[in-house]
C-alpha cells in the first residue's frame, strides 16, 4: 500500500462520499497522532503540533498553507504561541474522506 503521505488529493465528485467506518480503521494507523472529533455533528481529524516559540509555529503554519494550496485542500489552522493545531475534514461531503488523511499524513511529515 502507497504511505498516505505520497499520494495527493483527488478532486471531488458529486458521486464522492464520506469514508466508511472500515475504510476510516484501514486508513487511522497511517496517522496515529490524529484525534477523531466531531463539530456541529460532522467528523473531523485534529493535531496540535508542539513548538518552543512562536515563530517556529508561525512557520510550521505557512508551511502546511503552502501544501495545502498545492493539493487544493484546505484546514482549520489556529496558531498560537507555540503551538498550531490543524483540523482536516471535507466540507462538501460533512465528513473525512481519503484527502484529509492524506493532508494529515502530509502534516505529520512537514512536522517531521
Amino acid at each position: 500500500m502507497t504511505r498516505l503521505a505520497d499520494q495527493n488529493c483527488v478532486q471531488l465528485t458529486k458521486e464522492s462520499v464520506a469514508l466508511s467506518d472500515s475504510e476510516l480503521a484501514e486508513l487511522r494507523p497511517q496517522i496515529p497522532e490524529w484525534e477523531f472529533i466531531y463539530v456541529d455533528g460532522v467528523p473531523r481529524l485534529r493535531r496540535t503540533f508542539k513548538f518552543k516559540n512562536f515563530l517556529q509555529a508561525l512557520e510550521f503554519t505557512n508551511a502546511i498553507g503552502k501544501v495545502a494550496e498545492q493539493q487544493g485542500h484546505h484546514p482549520l489552522i489556529a496558531l498560537t504561541w507555540g503551538q498550531t493545531t490543524v483540523d482536516w475534514w471535507t466540507h462538501d461531503i460533512s465528513g473525512l474522506h481519503k484527502n484529509d488523511f492524506i493532508m494529515a499524513a502530509k502534516s505529520d511529515v512537514l512536522y517531521g
